[in-house]
């Protein structure tokens, strides 16, 4: 008997404890948590762990950084106590597998990118990111790259983020080989604010 294929989803750029509840309720299988300045979603250490104090059990909590201090990193592990490491920036393999989390290797896809090679060379990684090249802006561009990009097959699980929206979800699901979405700009009300709503349709499309 074949078995259904359930694809996860993650809500990105979570800041306030009211919009973790609501993807947790909604369906979500992990949030994210931006630590990283420049980022219109960024949380201070303090604000995530308020925001994962109100989680219930079985919601992945995720640390998104770009190229941070490792000083920086350590600290969210010991006083977030966060589930998964994402790396959105130039991160070496060497780089992420040094801290006591498992992680995610974020990949701003273009034309040329080798995935494959890639998976090879974050072996140790959990899943590889794909998300859209924006020359000087490390995700949360809320625009879609061509899928077509996206390998058949992969030594890695593959999870599809960039410009994720209710509009576009049913063409994503079509994809082969994506273990899950990567959703933030698509379920706002405005940047850093989530819509209940909007979360809860968007996963109710996936099922």
């Amino acid at each position: 008997m074949a078995v259904a294929k359930r694809v996860r989803v993650k809500i990105c750029g979570i800041t306030r404890p009211e919009d973790a509840v609501a993807a947790a309720k909604a369906g979500a299988d992990a949030i994210g948590l931006v630590f990283y300045e420049p980022s219109p979603r960024a949380v201070t250490i303090e604000q995530a762990k308020l925001i994962i104090k109100n989680l219930p059990a079985f919601v992945t909590t995720t640390a998104l950084f770009v190229d941070a201090d490792p000083v920086l990193i350590k600290q969210v592990i010991d006083e977030v106590k966060i589930d998964l490491l994402q790396f959105h920036g130039e991160e070496t393999a060497e780089f992420c597998r040094q801290f006591s989390r498992p992680y995610i290797k974020a990949v701003a896809m273009q034309a040329d990118t080798d995935v494959m090679q890639l998976a090879e060379i974050y072996k140790d990684a959990r899943a590889l990111l794909l998300d859209t090249y924006k020359p000087g802006v490390p995700g949360g561009t809320g625009e879609v790259f061509n899928w077509q990009w996206i390998p058949k097959s992969s030594m890695k699980p593959i999870v599809l983020a960039g410009g994720l929206t209710l509009e576009n979800i049913q063409r994503a699901l079509a994809i082969p080989n994506v273990w899950a979405m990567d959703v933030s700009g698509g379920v706002e009300l405005e940047k850093g604010i989530k819509s209940p709503q909007k979360i809860t349709d968007f996963i109710q499309a996936t099922l």
